[in-house]
């Protein structure tokens, strides 16, 4: 299966850093081929809602990063979108690419694709991650993709703090399970 993962966090060696890299180590022993694409070091412009790819049915007006990650995105079977939780919601680093899948709406969503959220949280109130993992469902209702698995690792505010956590080993579980 060909996986494109998208990562939103800034820190390298974050919590969620910690997720990826668990959960593609689990992915890739099962077999699978994995793309890593990390927003927030790749250079990615805001949508600017302009409609130039809609009306003239052309790619976007931006030359930047995205050309990379769509020649990924667009021919793979699985989207894992990992992100830390910012204000009740994904980081501005994911949710610009999100948003720029504007860009390609058609072909992914006539792709039939699965999807999957992991989320790393300093919190563990309840309701902490409720809003992301409401946006992320519709993003992938929308999309006409299958969700296949959500992560949410409250109380992970370090990497220490995940680290001692059960968290990691359930991302490398399902990376794995993936066939």
């Amino acid at each position: 299966m060909k996986i494109t993962v998208i990562t939103g966090s800034p820190h390298k060696d974050g919590t969620s850093a910690l997720l990826t890299e668990k959960f593609i180590k689990g992915a890739k022993e099962a077999g699978n081929d994995v793309f890593r694409f990390d927003a927030a070091f790749e250079d990615i412009k805001p949508c600017l809602g302009c409609g130039h790819c809609r009306v003239n049915s052309s790619a976007c007006v931006y030359n930047d990063s995205m050309n990379k990650l769509n020649e990924k995105l667009i021919p793979a079977d699985m989207v894992v979108f990992v992100t830390p939780l910012y204000y009740f919601g994904m980081s501005a680093q994911i949710k610009a690419v999100i948003d720029r899948f504007y860009a390609n709406n058609c072909k992914l969503m006539e792709s039939n694709k699965k999807a999957i959220l992991m989320a790393t949280a300093y919190d563990s109130n309840t309701g902490t991650m409720q809003s992301l993992e409401e946006h992320y469902k519709r993003i992938v209702h929308y999309l006409k993709w299958e969700n296949a698995g959500v992560l949410l690792a409250t109380g992970c505010g370090t990497r220490g703090d995940i680290e001692g956590t059960d968290y990691p080993n359930q991302a490398y579980k399902m990376g794995k399970n993936i066939i």
